[in-house]
């Protein structure tokens, strides 16, 4: 990975500047594509037979970037067609105008891309299930956007080398794109009105019954027997309007196959439809959609957790629709309005009379809201007072504890936000220590069984031997790659652990009885490894670490290994509850002193390191493009709400998106609350609400203030292509009918697709 600082200085008398940018990465060339890039045969002379084989090999190796073995393996029925090529890239700027010129080859220009003519939302990450790679990027261009040979319908995928460069190249390309912002003829001073934020999670559960055709309004109750199981290799392909973002890894459906599979898909565009088509794979053949779930997101209630059975269709003779089976989701659609950052001044100086940590326990408790833990990291981050925040509710939680038995065993506010904390500042840590090995134990598909209870009788004592000496080596294998990356733990989990460990030294280990001699350590593996590392290792697909849910064998010698490594974490060889796993007790005995030494260097802050600084190999770029978009705003300052769209380096944050993710959320399960009778100790809580209130009613303003100027008091069909998402007021005002313009709006609200009338809080089947 490689840039370049702006080819001019800067001058303020030259408005019309050019500046490069260069960088290296790996592109995705579909088939169709790559057919317009051959060169035509050059003349030589023929080669023998002999060399044919050798020489050929050679050239398509050597213009193919080889996958991770260990991670494609695992994603096997990936129906994609094409390959990935190393490309260069150049970013020029001329004047108002912002070209992508992509390379493949050194000198063949595989397409350009007129950047400042794209919209920010058709540049974002693309979901690591679509290649199953990660750290990629989607630029989504149309016809008049983009020119080259290869076709500009299809979009442009590019993999960095790690997410630092990913994110840095995004921020640069998104600040030279445009902006979706409403009203920009009414607050001048602003540069708009609003902006928007979109986003939709799908949780694909499981599937039931795939394969056994049935007319789509037959009677579950007709028939009292069971379909019969049919054999199927299925996966899912997760489209929004019509554009393919996230797949699944291939199940055998015997039944009932499973996934528990994850996907978020942010900053999208407007958006209309989702569908989940169920494909049917088969070797050496592409896959064949089985049948599909269609869903309007156009009326689908925002901010609320939809989980229900869908069906699956598949289009029948004479355009009736026949049912191929039922699929789980979980589906959660987000659209917010972001309102310019001085509009939540005064909601962000009353977060402030307060720990966050305290919020977020009257949240939980007082208005049962716990999905915008993510939301109050991030604010924590920006304001960089996270840690002594985390470390201020520490002091009071140890102090507060009576036992030391119980000390850090409950699900408590400071237990859930630092395992918060780890996941923001450690992924690239939890991927260094176990992801590599524990991909290769997935790819292997090691089956490891030491309970000859769970085998059926059928284990010889020679058998189990032979599985302890695997389970032994496997437990090696993770321990020494834990080990190995030590010092490479982020300096802001060291400074939690060094305050964790310190607190319970001053507090349990002044009497120096034998009981609690070791309790400093154990309360900081408490953290890092029972509530991050063996985590990772019991569910590894939650963490990211490999595509999709491991087989159940595999499953189970994960779930052996994370009870080796967490007795090892717990600094005591001798206690083993199962029979089985005694004889693993030279292999702990051996570690725990390594262990304690693991545990000393992550709980002690490097005093040469910098936050968030370990690790980051592309510090220097990220630096360079940070000082090229100052000196360009410097030149040419954009507006409000154009500057604040432009997420800031290294975390990607936008302090108004998380304030109104935060004020929706806060809205929507605030009605018991202030409906009930007040109390001193709600006081903090209510001034917080009625913040939000003010908020929304500066939201409605804006947004009525808009509808009037054109004349309509409710979304015609024409407004997303002029100034209004058709969906954007009753997606606002669904939770505000003390408005009076909110329930003039919300009565014209039409009725909900069918395929959605499922409850928020337990699976029922479609009707």
């Amino acid at each position: 990975m490689s840039s370049s600082i702006p080819s001019q200085p800067p001058s303020p008398s030259r408005p019309e500047r050019s500046r490069e940018f260069f960088f290296s990465a790996d592109l995705y060339v579909s088939n169709a594509a790559s057919a317009t890039l051959r060169k035509p045969p050059a003349l030589r002379k023929r080669p023998n037979k002999r060399d044919t084989k050798h020489s050929n090999g050679a050239a398509d190796d050597s213009k193919k970037v080889k996958e991770k073995s260990s991670w494609l393996t695992l994603a096997r029925g990936s129906a994609t067609t094409g390959q990935w090529r190393a490309a260069q890239c150049k970013l020029t700027e001329e004047g108002e105008q912002c070209l992508l010129n992509i390379y493949v080859d050194e000198s063949i220009l595989f397409q350009t891309l007129y950047i400042h003519l794209v919209n920010h939302t058709d540049i974002r990450q693309a979901d690591t299930s679509l290649f199953f790679r990660k750290n990629c990027l989607g630029i989504y261009s149309s016809d008049s956007q983009s020119w080259g040979q290869a076709a500009s319908t299809q979009p442009v995928y590019l993999q960095f080398a790690n997410p630092e460069a990913c994110n840095m190249w995004l921020v640069l390309l998104r600040s030279y794109a445009n902006t979706e912002i409403y009203g920009r003829r009414m607050y001048r001073e602003d540069g708009g009105s609003y902006r928007m934020w979109r986003q939709v999670e799908v949780v694909v559960i499981q599937a039931r019954n795939l394969g056994n055709p049935k007319p789509l309004d037959s009677n579950v109750n007709e028939s009292s027997s069971e379909p019969d199981p049919i054999d199927l290799d299925v996966s899912c392909e997760i489209n929004l309007n019509a554009i393919t973002c996230g797949r699944t890894t291939v199940k055998k459906c015997i039944g009932s196959p499973d996934w528990h599979e994850s996907f978020t898909f942010s900053d999208l565009p407007p958006f209309e439809n989702l569908e989940v088509i169920v494909c049917r794979e088969k070797k050496l053949f592409k896959p064949t959609a089985l049948g599909s779930v269609c869903i309007n997101l156009l009326n689908f209630k925002r901010g609320e957790l939809i989980d229900g059975w869908f069906p699956v269709l598949q289009s029948g003779p004479l355009a009736t629709d026949i049912q191929v089976g039922d699929i789980r989701l979980k589906i959660t659609v987000d659209e917010e309005i972001i309102l310019p950052s001085h509009a939540y001044q005064s909601l962000l100086d009353t977060y402030n009379t307060r720990n966050f940590l305290d919020w977020m326990t009257d949240f939980e408790r007082k208005l049962k809201l716990k999905t915008v833990v993510p939301q109050l990291i991030a604010i924590g981050v920006a304001q960089n007072n996270l840690v002594e925040k985390v470390q201020e509710l520490a002091w009071r939680e140890v102090d507060g504890t009576s036992s030391h038995q119980t000390l850090f065993r409950g699900n408590t506010i400071l237990t859930k936000v630092m395992e918060a904390c780890m996941n923001w500042y450690g992924k690239a840590f939890l991927e260094a220590s176990i992801g590599t090995v524990l991909r290769k134990l997935c790819a292997e598909r090691v089956a490891i069984e030491v309970d000859p209870m769970r085998s059926g009788g059928k284990s010889t004592a020679k058998d189990v031997e032979r599985n302890v000496d695997l389970l032994i080596h496997w437990c090696g294998e993770f321990w020494t790659q834990i080990y190995s990356v030590r010092t490479e733990c982020p300096y802001e989990m060291r400074r939690l652990f060094e305050t964790i460990r310190k607190l319970v030294e001053r507090r349990y280990n002044a009497d120096n009885t034998p009981e609690n001699g070791d309790l400093h350590w154990q309360s900081v593996s408490a953290f890092c490894f029972l509530r991050f590392i063996v985590p990772a290792i019991l569910h590894p697909h939650l963490f990211g670490l490999c595509p999709g849910l491991p087989s159940v064998p595999v499953q189970r010698s994960l779930t052996l290994i994370a009870k080796v490594i967490q007795s090892l974490a717990n600094l005591n060889a001798t206690v083993q509850k199962e029979e089985f796993m005694r004889g693993l007790k030279d292999f702990l005995r051996e570690r725990v002193t390594a262990m304690r030494d693991y545990i000393l260097l992550v709980s002690t802050p490097d005093i040469h390191a910098s936050p968030s600084s370990s690790g980051d190999a592309g510090r220097h770029e990220r630096l360079a493009v940070m000082k090229a978009m100052r000196e360009r705003q410097m030149i040419s300052p954009g507006s409000t709400l154009d500057s604040e769209a432009i997420p800031v380096l290294p975390h990607m944050l936008d302090m108004p998106r998380h304030l109104a993710i935060i004020t929706s959320a806060v809205i929507r399960n605030s009605r018991e609350f202030m409906a009930s009778p007040p109390s001193e100790d709600d006081r903090p809580l209510r001034e917080l609400c009625a913040q939000c209130f003010m908020v929304e009613g500066l939201a409605l303003q804006r947004v009525s203030h808009i509808a009037s100027s054109i004349g309509q008091p409710y979304p015609s069909a024409n407004w997303q292509s002029s100034t209004l998402p058709q969906s954007l007021i009753p997606t606002l005002l669904r939770n505000s009918s003390r408005h009076k313009l909110g329930a003039n709006l919300i009565a014209r609200q039409r009725r909900p697709h069918p395929l959605i009338l499922v409850s928020a809080h337990s699976p029922q089947t479609w009707t």
